[in-house]
């Protein structure tokens, strides 16, 4: 079957329709085009005609139009609509036009450089030019470095590699940046958070240097769908931006399926596991040679997931064999990854189980179908998903199975929020002092500052003052220098807490081969001693893990179960900045710096088909710490009283429970932006108290929104709760503590909250 006839398939199924909770059609699209600006060189029009692009998409059109009159531009077009030619364009009329012209692209990660390397390469030899092409990150031979800085027209980097590689060794630099007339920032939406607001100092530190060489460079921006493009594009490159927003590139008619797994206890409002329903789902769809991806929420999902579909095709070969599925995730060696990629591009490989790394623009080829599991966390992630299937002009079908979380359920009962709703904002702050202390070190390192110099915007002179008095700086004839032997930009990873990655090393064979890597963040949780770590559906048992070294060494294994570690996590309060409190009477409502400690200290063995509990076994690693803005929420002894002790503390997790899941819908951000623990008694405020953090080192400003809305997010939670269907509480509100009945004790501490709320304004 192609997908039309699958889709019918689906809607004459009973079985299947009465589970489906919402299904939308989105017709096809016919292209729109517009011309080829005035200014363009021939050779590269007929270089486009010889790839069989004979006219330009309107946004394509006026993107460039508007790059050649010398304006910032920020592109957000869905995937495959051709943002590459937005940039190249301009770039290589610049090189013909001048081959001293250089341009600076920077991707995300180093897979989308090699990505988009081979397409430059493409183009420039259709255009029969030498336009001097390179990479320029970790896998760049030494020796070949030398050459890149003084030859490339074109440098092609990541955020990492420009800000410990290139600004500090700006001196070796110098023709490139006197030159530069172009900076390519493509996946703008994923400088979010830390890494975002880490990128945003970067750019900054590239302003300044180019300043001094004397070029001014126009930044070309491409987005995935996100509510603010404009605002971050500026926010992120501190200049106004030209937003195009309205592709004009074709697409195929799109079904988009949300999906309930049926119930299998209505009693308990308990729903069949979302994995199992993916997985026949999935079956379903390659059986039929349909190329599919399903996207998973872990890394342990992705490869439960591909074990049990490998099991599957093994037993029935009517649809390929087991090597036409593979997975694709973070932690997999490069070169393994490309070959999917390859695969993908070619057809051999049939499906893939990837998770959100795939979001990603990677040319993976235009699969037919998606199978998301589980709600991916956002609007914009979503549609990203969805976004890798469909071919131009041919069906797609995405179907999102949902789990049995208040957040996946709320977006199944209100379709009307997903399809409707601006997606989430891209939210930076480059001024969070930590980071900005960090990029004022670094820019110190690679120019001096002048008495007075402002650094994006803001007087730094307190923070020289202070690098003095640490014996960091030196002022001296209306300049500051650095005066230390040590490298700042070493010491600062833009993207996470941790600085290091630990490698995996199968030991099984005699001859020891490294098959991943992982970040310290995950180790705890996925590289404990005795985990089953799981790698393109293979097990490996964890032998040992040396956590100073940052190694881990497994052996391969044959159990019928995968483990899921605990994590505990504690919050401390540093400092209070805002209190809205009327009184240890009321309930208190606070906003300021936290210090987060999170620790793994126990695991559980999974059985793979059935995912039962088959037993535990203690873990002993360091803890972590990350310092976070947090607001948090104390319940005054006037409504605890009011319940037994263990009612009360059932009441309070199941509350914390629902604006877990409720929260990302309020903030349209995604679910791992924010995190929530409740204490029963915290220590530093001798009350009940429900914590709300930044899931960011540094804090990105979302607990700050919480706290100045925090009455309205509890109405949509305590509405979420209230209209759920379940008599004592459920997966899809307050958790699965069905027999302790705390659905009605957690909605009487929520009115009782509301009220206070009230009493306490009329007071």
């Amino acid at each position: 079957m192609n997908v039309d006839q699958i889709a019918i398939k689906f809607k004459e199924d009973k079985e299947f329709m009465k589970n489906v909770e919402c299904w939308k059609e989105i017709p096809a699209k016919s292209a729109e085009y517009g011309i080829f600006p005035e200014g363009i060189n021939e050779k590269i029009i007929n270089a486009l005609s010889d790839k069989g692009i004979h006219k330009l998409y309107t946004h394509q059109s006026e993107a460039i139009s508007h790059i050649l009159a010398g304006e910032n531009v920020t592109v957000v077009t869905p995937t495959a609509s051709g943002k590459t030619l937005c940039y190249n364009v301009p770039v290589l009329n610049a090189v013909l036009s001048d081959s001293s012209s250089r341009a600076l692209y920077i991707f995300p990660t180093k897979a989308l450089a090699q990505d988009q390397m081979s397409e430059l390469h493409e183009l420039s030899e259709l255009i029969d030019v030498d336009i001097k092409s390179f990479t320029y990150d970790g896998d760049t031979p030494v020796n070949a470095r030398k050459a890149v800085r003084q030859a490339g027209n074109v440098i092609i980097t990541n955020p990492d590699m420009l800000h410990s590689g290139i600004l500090p060794q700006h001196t070796k630099w110098v023709d490139f940046f006197e030159n530069l007339k172009y900076v390519v920032l493509d996946e703008l939406h994923m400088y979010v958070g830390v890494f975002g607001s880490n990128v945003c100092n970067i750019i900054r530190r590239l302003k300044r240097l180019c300043a001094f060489y004397g070029s001014k460079p126009q930044f070309i921006c491409l987005s995935a769908t996100i509510a603010n493009p404009g605002e971050l594009a500026r926010k992120i490159t501190g200049e106004e931006c030209t937003v195009i927003n309205k592709s004009g590139a074709p697409s195929g008619k799109r079904h988009i399926i949300f999906y309930n797994p049926p119930m299998i206890d209505k009693k308990l409002f308990i729903r069949r596991d979302t994995t199992l329903q993916a997985k026949s789902i999935a079956e379903t769809l390659l059986k039929n040679k349909i190329q599919t991806i399903v996207f998973m929420r872990s890394r342990v999902g992705v490869e439960v997931m591909l074990s049990t579909l490998t099991q599957s095709l093994s037993e029935n070969k009517a649809y390929g064999s087991a090597d036409s599925i593979k997975a694709y995730r973070g932690g997999y060696l490069p070169s393994e990854r490309r070959a999917i990629e390859k695969g993908l591009r070619s057809g051999d490989v049939l499906g893939v189980i990837s998770t959100n790394a795939l979001e990603l623009g990677i040319d993976i080829g235009r699969l037919d179908a998606c199978v998301m599991c589980g709600y991916p966390g956002g609007i914009a992630n979503t549609w990203q998903q969805i976004g890798r299937a469909g071919r131009r002009r041919e069906t797609s079908i995405a179907i999102l199975v949902a789990s049995n979380k208040a957040l996946d359920q709320y977006v199944l009962k209100h379709p009307d929020y997903f399809f409707e709703s601006s997606p989430e904002n891209g939210l930076v702050n480059g001024d969070n002092l930590q980071i900005l202390m960090s990029h004022v070190q670094c820019s110190l390192f690679e120019l001096p500052f002048k008495d007075g110099e402002l650094y994006g915007g803001q007087d730094i002179s307190p923070m020289l003052n202070y690098f003095e008095e640490n014996g960091s700086a030196r002022h001296s004839g209306g300049k500051w220098y650095w005066m230390t032997d040590s490298y700042p930009a070493s010491a600062l990873n833009i993207r996470s807490i941790s600085n290091d990655n630990f490698i995996i090393i199968d030991i099984t064979e005699p001859k020891h081969t490294v098959i991943g890597e992982m970040d310290r963040y995950s180790v705890p949780m996925l590289l404990h001693e005795q985990a089953i770590y799981m790698h393109q559906a293979v097990q490996y048992q964890v032998e040992k893990l040396d956590w100073d070294d940052c190694k881990a060494y497994v052996r391969r294994v044959n159990v019928d179960y995968y483990t899921d570690a605990d994590m505990n996590v504690e919050v401390k309060i540093i400092d209070v900045y805002e209190n809205s409190s009327s009184g240890d009477e009321h309930t208190g409502l606070f906003f300021g710096e936290a210090m987060v400690i999170s620790q793994t200290t126990m695991f559980k063995k999974m059985k793979l088909d059935t995912h039962e509990n088959l037993g535990w076994g203690k873990i002993f690693l360091p803890q972590l710490e990350m310092y976070t803005m947090a607001c948090w929420i104390t319940i005054p002894q006037s409504i605890s009283d009011k319940f037994e002790k263990e009612e009360f503390n059932d009441a309070l997790l199941g509350i914390t429970y629902l604006l877990g899941n409720i929260t990302p819908v309020y903030l349209m951000s995604s679910s791992s932006d924010i995190n929530i623990v409740y204490h029963v008694r915290s220590p530093f405020t001798n009350r009940p108290t429900i914590y709300i953090y930044d899931n960011y080192q540094g804090g990105i400003g979302f607990s700050e929104k919480i706290y100045h809305s925090f009455r309205e997010l509890l109405c949509m939670a305590y509405e979420h709760i209230k209209t759920c269907g379940c008599d004592k509480g459920c997966p899809s509100c307050v958790g699965p503590l069905w027999e302790k009945k705390i659905k009605k004790n957690s909605l009487k501490i929520m009115e009782m909250i509301l009220d206070d709320y009230r009493s306490s304004e009329q007071a």
